[in-house]
């Protein structure tokens, strides 16, 4: 049984869609993160994203793409839908929602993707051209902070699901993600989502010597903060020979 969900103006999406067969040589696979599982979409309505769920780690072995079905609002790709259309109508820079699809492989099963509109010209932060910017850097935790004062807990907060187009970052990938309300001492998921893209931010620039990797944390952390860094740091630390 397929079900799916599709934007205003969107309403001639089918099931087509979602297979990267059906667009031939226009489906290009997306290099960076997803597991092998996404798909750039050269389609006559425009430029699209097709991701398909995957399961990572351990649990992969078992069931690589399928899920428990609870019903078809607590689906995966339904509740990205459904968050990346709030953002939207919040004034938050993401994607735009085109379509998602349910597809029930039993009773107790089902299996699911998303398509997106494409981010024009969009880069994701290690492989953009002016990842060792100062001024990008604070324009990325000032784009952090923006989504944590409208209350997105980004569970999966890493470099590559921030992309960089033209002087506007944005940020990606939204699954299992939600909008937290603020209460009093709530500020726990904010310092997890920050930890993680510190982890990845390790990880993915490592052609930075790490005292300059150091530095520009503090420059994204002051944009979050709200507040101007200071400071600089020497020649010998701008990258690695």
């Amino acid at each position: 049984m397929v079900s799916m969900l599709c934007a205003i103006g969107y309403e001639d999406v089918d099931e087509r869609w979602f297979s990267p067969a059906y667009w031939g040589d226009k489906a290009v696979p997306v290099s960076a993160g997803g597991r092998g599982s996404a798909w750039f979409i050269r389609s006559a309505r425009g430029q699209l994203v097709l991701r398909y769920y995957r399961r990572g780690g351990l649990v992969a072995r078992l069931s690589e793409r399928r899920y428990l079905f609870t019903g078809y609002e607590r689906t995966r790709s339904f509740l990205e839908f459904r968050l990346l259309n709030e953002l939207t109508n919040k004034g938050l820079p993401v994607p735009q929602p085109v379509a998602a699809l349910v597809v029930r492989q039993s009773k107790v099963s089902y299996e699911a993707a998303i398509i997106i509109e494409r981010i024009e010209g969009a880069q994701p932060l290690p492989e953009h051209s002016a990842m060792n910017d100062e001024a990008l850097w604070r324009r990325v935790g000032q784009t952090i902070a923006w989504f944590h004062r409208e209350g997105l807990d980004h569970v999966d907060l890493n470099c590559d699901n921030i992309l960089v187009s033209g002087d506007r970052v944005f940020l990606i990938d939204f699954d299992r993600c939600r909008l937290r309300r603020e209460t009093l001492g709530s500020a726990n998921w904010k310092e997890s989502n920050l930890k993680r893209l510190r982890r990845s931010v390790d990880k993915r620039f490592g052609q930075l010597e790490p005292c300059r990797i150091d530095f520009l944390w503090q420059v994204l952390l002051a944009g979050y903060q709200g507040v101007t860094a200071c400071g600089n740091t020497s020649s010998k630390c701008d990258m690695k020979s």
